[in-house]
């Protein structure tokens, strides 16, 4: 059995507001990983269940190694509708929120999104949400925005008459946000959501290759060179970061999502706890994306607040900068002193 992670006025307000809206939207944070983007297909499914055609939005590109996962056709990419996203958004009657805390995270949807009129639901599992709701499902404890979906669809007693279309991106995203249950995966309920989701015929070892051996050669030769070349490692305070410049990545062939689990390589080192990503964006000027690993109970998601604009969990975080990125690397090696003494 599962612990509820609503109250019955919660599941009650829930099922009103839906069965309520004749015009749905369901949007996630800019970036969509795995999590944000199995949790709105995931979403998206229950709701076609229930009887709505819900708009599913996504702020701007993701990842071609999710394309395969099913209904990522439905997707809309607010960066090339942006007008008619707008105009949804200003007669939709209820907006759900999957898998971000502030509306900030959608970047460049965040006013359109916060000016809605709509009705808003957050579902999130990161720290201290901000957004304006009227139902808040926050459980940072969880190890995944689709874990509390499957958590909301078994309270509601909706999971027996769903199918694969559900259960494929909520497993993708479990598996995703958990480095395929190798942190943040302790809870024994995880593996009992896993065993349901079984029952619905999906291939377990497919999703994992569909999303981890999928990659181009281009990758894999990029990320040795980042291994090879661009990996500082910092054995005095236990920790590494490496940068990957527009250079790097045009030399590459990169595309969105290629980076994708290299911050987590350098932990493989004996005694390190905490790697950090540097990544130039190949758009914007003096932008630096940031993301931050860390094991046991270093908490990176402090350094990402204290140092990089962000926040995130305690061993999984994320940032940006707005700088050069030899300003970026200055900023790096501050805060590996400022907490070289937890990092010791």
């Amino acid at each position: 059995m599962l612990t509820n992670i609503m109250t019955e006025g919660e599941c009650s307000l829930l099922r009103s507001l839906i069965a309520r809206a004749d015009s749905i939207v369901l949007c996630c944070h800019q970036n969509a990983d795995g999590d944000a983007l199995g949790a709105m297909l995931g979403w998206g499914e229950v709701l076609r269940q229930m009887g709505k055609e819900p708009l599913m939005v996504v702020p701007d590109q993701y990842p071609d190694y999710l394309l395969w996962l099913p209904n990522t056709e439905k997707i809309v990419r607010y960066d090339k509708r942006r007008d008619y996203v707008d105009t949804v958004l200003k007669i939709a009657d209820l907006v759900f929120c999957l898998d971000f805390n502030s509306a900030q995270r959608t970047d460049e949807m965040a006013a359109s999104l916060c000016a809605s009129p709509a009705k808003k639901v957050l579902i999130d599992h990161h720290p201290e949400p901000d957004v304006e709701t009227t139902l808040c499902i926050s459980h940072p404890e969880m190890s995944s925005t689709c874990e509390l979906v499957f958590r909301l669809v078994w309270q509601l007693g909706l999971f027996e008459e769903l199918g694969k279309h559900f259960a494929v991106p909520v497993y993708c995203g479990m598996m995703t946000d958990t480095g395929g249950f190798t942190f943040n995966s302790n809870n024994p309920e995880i593996f009992y959501i896993i065993s349901q989701l079984l029952t619905k015929h999906i291939n377990k070892d497919k999703i994992y290759r569909n999303v981890y051996h999928n990659y181009s050669e281009h990758r894999l030769r990029m990320v040795g060179h980042v291994l090879c070349n661009r990996l500082v490692v910092d054995e005095k305070r236990h920790a590494a970061y490496y940068t990957l410049t527009r250079a790097d990545q045009k030399q590459f062939h990169f595309i969105k999502g290629d980076a994708e689990g290299l911050v987590n390589m350098p932990l493989q080192i004996k005694g390190l706890k905490l790697s950090i990503s540097l990544r130039e964006d190949t758009d914007r000027d003096q932008t630096i994306w940031i993301s931050l690993r860390s094991v046991d109970d270093f908490p990176c998601n402090e350094v990402a607040a204290q140092f990089f604009n962000g926040g995130g969990h305690l061993n999984a975080s994320g940032g940006r900068l707005n700088c050069s990125m030899s300003e970026a690397v200055k900023i790096v090696e501050q805060a590996l002193l400022a907490f070289e003494n937890k990092l010791k």
